[in-house]
């Protein structure tokens, strides 16, 4: 799957630093949207290419996406991302995190109360045909509306809500503050522009990164699975408790069409037993189906049925 991160925060936060330090981006404030790739740093890929002699090592990556400003129109962007990442201000004197953090909150919740209502104006006019779906929608709609007036939020609401609607208030939501009492953000990156070895001569300890990062897969309980080739040796990421049909899925659709059987092992045993001929040969490696739920370190190869041409 493709992990899709929005990075949000007040005026001179620091949004677009935390950007170019997640991406390597040079990206500057411009007033407009910035997209990028965040690789995810994973000990266990090297290792693993290391013993297929990999050509290529490709790293699992979150797509970030800064927008510029805030308020409902511009947070609408981000109504389809996985996570959110709040920016507040530890830095700059005039503005506290908790300042920013309580402001963010309340532009987050009007931006969710304006587009409930957009949905209510929309749906209400439908349910005019007489469709009974639609009716149903609209009374619930009109419940939420209701319930965000009275100062409360979609997650606390004791219905389940419209599948039509994408909320920002229900996502995860991630602070990271930019300054002495959290991460100085200007700091890493200008290292992100250097090489991980210079990078990591400059670090008191481990990238402040890698743990934004590491708390982003926590939040939306995902692992890591390793597909291991002599051409290439890449890490991908996946739901907790999803398929191998699934993971093949997240390779290409003509994998998950063709899906016949997986072939698994832990990443330590094949290092371990230094090939994957090895790692057969003791009985570490297995055959599983469509149903085997992958877990956080396992190497897949799949195996599948090309599609047929024409």
């Amino acid at each position: 799957m493709s992990l899709e991160v929005g990075i949000v925060g007040l005026p001179n936060a620091g949004k677009t630093t935390l950007f170019n330090a997640l991406t390597g981006a040079a990206a500057t404030v411009s007033g407009k949207e910035n997209v990028g790739m965040a690789k995810v740093a994973d000990n266990r890929l090297e290792r693993v290419a290391a013993v297929v002699a990999a050509k290529k090592v490709t790293p699992a990556a979150v797509r970030i996406v800064d927008v510029p400003g805030s308020g409902a129109a511009l947070f609408g962007n981000l109504r389809q991302v996985d996570a959110l990442l709040l920016v507040l201000d530890g830095w700059s004197g005039t503005r506290s995190p908790e300042g920013d953090r309580v402001t963010l909150g309340l532009e987050l919740l009007l931006a969710d109360r304006e587009h409930v209502e957009r949905r209510l104006e929309r749906v209400a006019k439908q349910a005019k045909s007489g469709d009974t779906a639609l009716r149903e929608e609209a009374g619930t709609l009109e419940r939420l509306a209701a319930h965000l007036d009275a100062g409360e939020t979609i997650a606390s609401f004791p219905e389940p809500i419209p599948d039509e609607l994408e909320p920002l208030t229900t996502k995860p939501l991630l602070e990271v503050v930019n300054g002495p009492e959290g991460i100085d953000l200007k700091l890493e990156s200008e290292l992100a522009d250097l090489s991980e070895e210079e990078a990591s001569a400059f670090r008191e300890g481990a990238s402040a990164l890698e743990d934004i990062v590491q708390r982003l897969f926590a939040a939306l309980d995902l692992v890591s699975f390793i597909t291991a080739g002599e051409n290439e040796t890449r890490a991908w990421t996946l739901r907790r408790g999803r398929s191998a049909l699934e993971a093949a899925a997240s390779i290409h659709t003509d994998i998950a069409a063709g899906f016949i059987r997986a072939e698994v092992i832990r990443w330590d045993d094949l290092v371990e037993a230094g090939s994957h001929a090895e790692a057969a040969r003791r009985g570490l490696q297995r055959l599983e189906g469509k149903a085997y739920v992958v877990e956080d370190g396992d190497v897949l190869n799949i195996r599948f049925s090309p599609p047929r041409p024409g």
